[in-house]
């Protein structure tokens, strides 16, 4: 049964108690409007207002010294360094100290926007009307007029002390999501520039672990090289071949074209980097008759006989090739490392 239907007897009543009558509400529904407004100690006492201030300003402050503590944990605290903390036990010291500066810095500037709002802003309750959807011209400007009233009763512009303090606040809570991208992993500096190669490393066959000699390379066969003293038990084996794996061939003199790569090798064996400078893929294909090369990935070929140019595919620029010589046992030796890196070109390389 809808409220229309309800009958008028039906409605709720007021009991008359002077004289036991019972009548029917003029309006059961009728709106009782809102609580008479009961003002703050901080709206009739300045000082209080400013005890209130100087307690948000400080949340603020302290939220920018968490901030700060945030990015000097990174400096101040290793990865590895593992500390007793009661009642939690042993933890990372770095994880401990990110959480608890970011934890706090976020924590107060909330805190300190509510307590700014409870205590200084404005509390007065504002009835509003539905209004249709689509704003209207009228609409647009109460809500210019309710936002420049807002902006005047939080006080943002008398308040200075707040106002610094939460600009700052704000401005450097992003700088941890900057000092965040530390983690995305360590720095790679000069690592991709150099390899194992230096003058005076002799070529190892990957095959044998044996020093190269220049009998051990015939005219039209590939064989793959790495750096002496490079083991295959080193934790760090497969970053170290990832850049210093050689492929040595050896071609008759008169059919090198390119007179460098002819004097950086020796009586028509070329050293050139096994690292595709596509995406850096092992390559391992080679024709002896044309003496290319090919990468299985994604096809890109090498002309050994024209210093490792691109005659095919995607790769952007040539093999890097490894200036050797012969020392003084008789094996092949490297004079240097690569001229340029090896790989892949990256962005910060010049």
């Amino acid at each position: 049964m809808s409220s229309q239907e309800i009958p008028e007897e039906g409605l709720p009543a007021e009991q008359d108690t002077a004289h036991g009558a019972v009548k029917v509400a003029d309006d059961p529904f009728a709106d009782p409007g809102l609580p008479a407004h009961k003002p703050r100690i901080q709206d009739i006492d300045e000082r209080a207002a400013k005890r209130s201030e100087r307690t948000v300003a400080l949340m603020f402050t302290l939220s920018m010294l968490a901030t700060v503590g945030f990015i000097a944990s990174y400096v101040i605290f290793p990865v590895d360094k593992i500390v007793f903390i009661w009642p939690i036990g042993h933890v990372s010291a770095l994880r401990f100290s990110l959480g608890l500066t970011l934890g706090a810095a976020l924590f107060l500037i909330g805190a300190g926007a509510v307590h700014w709002a409870r205590t200084l802003m404005s509390d007065v309750e504002v009835a509003d009307d539905r209004h249709p959807i689509e704003a209207t011209p009228e609409v647009k400007a109460k809500v210019l007029a309710d936002f420049a009233d807002g902006a005047r009763e939080s006080a943002i512009g008398r308040r200075k002390l707040i106002r610094n303090t939460m600009f700052g606040a704000l401005a450097l809570v992003p700088l941890s999501g900057v000092v965040l991208l530390r983690d995305l992993g360590p720095l790679p500096e000069e690592k991709l520039r150099k390899t194992l190669w230096a003058k005076g490393k002799q070529l190892v066959n990957m095959n044998t672990n044996q020093p190269l000699r220049p009998e051990d390379v015939t005219v039209g066969s590939l064989t793959f090289a790495m750096p002496e003293g490079l083991e295959e038990d080193a934790h760090d084996f497969q970053t170290q071949i990832a850049k210093a794996a050689l492929m040595i061939v050896r071609i008759e003199p008169d059919d090198i074209k390119d007179k460098q790569s002819r004097e950086w090798g020796h009586e028509g064996i070329v050293a050139f980097s096994k690292i595709c400078t596509h995406v850096g893929c092992p390559i391992s294909l080679y024709e002896q008759q044309t003496h290319h090369v090919l990468c299985p990935c994604h096809q890109s070929t090498f002309d050994l006989s024209d210093g490792a140019r691109v005659i095919f595919g995607p790769a952007g620029h040539p093999l890097p090739q490894l200036r050797i010589g012969v020392n003084s046992e008789g094996n092949l030796e490297a004079l240097g490392d690569f001229a340029e890196p090896v790989g892949p070109a990256f962005w910060e390389r010049g």
